[in-house]
């Protein structure tokens, strides 16, 4: 079952990301996860992340976490949703597409965040999507 992508406009982000009483995702939340992950992605690579992307971004709240503690991080988020492309795409760094049907990346990126959404893509587009990541990793 595909769901449309439709569903995440301005509506869903101010329930889910913003209302105190249903949020289910807050910046300190984020923030802790990106520590982890930048803390894990650089022991592997030896190196600081240079750069991430992230699929399934919504609004690219991730950014803000990454850059507090990489400045100079590079970052591209990926997201169906015509609502953040056309609010956050160009002052985040957004470009449409989904797990499934992930657009033309040029470049590799040290890491690679898809959180909070893969339970929200069918089998089919896993597959698909995760041979496309593995190559830019």
């Amino acid at each position: 079952m595909k769901i449309s992508a439709n569903r995440y406009n301005k509506a869903y982000f101010d329930t889910w990301y913003r209302n105190p009483k249903k949020r289910i995702i807050t910046p300190s939340l984020i923030a802790k996860k990106a520590h982890l992950v930048v803390a894990v992605a650089e022991y592997y690579l030896g190196r600081q992340v240079r750069t991430a992307l992230d699929v399934g971004c919504g609004e690219g709240a991730w950014l803000p976490a990454l850059r507090k503690l990489r400045p100079r991080l590079r970052y591209t988020g990926v997201d169906p949703s015509a609502y953040v492309i056309q609010r956050f795409g160009k002052t985040r760094n957004l470009i449409p597409g989904s797990f499934g049907d992930l657009p033309k990346l040029a470049r590799s990126y040290d890491l690679i965040i898809c959180s909070d959404c893969l339970y929200y893509v069918p089998d089919e587009e896993l597959v698909v999507g995760l041979e496309i990541l593995a190559h830019h990793l």
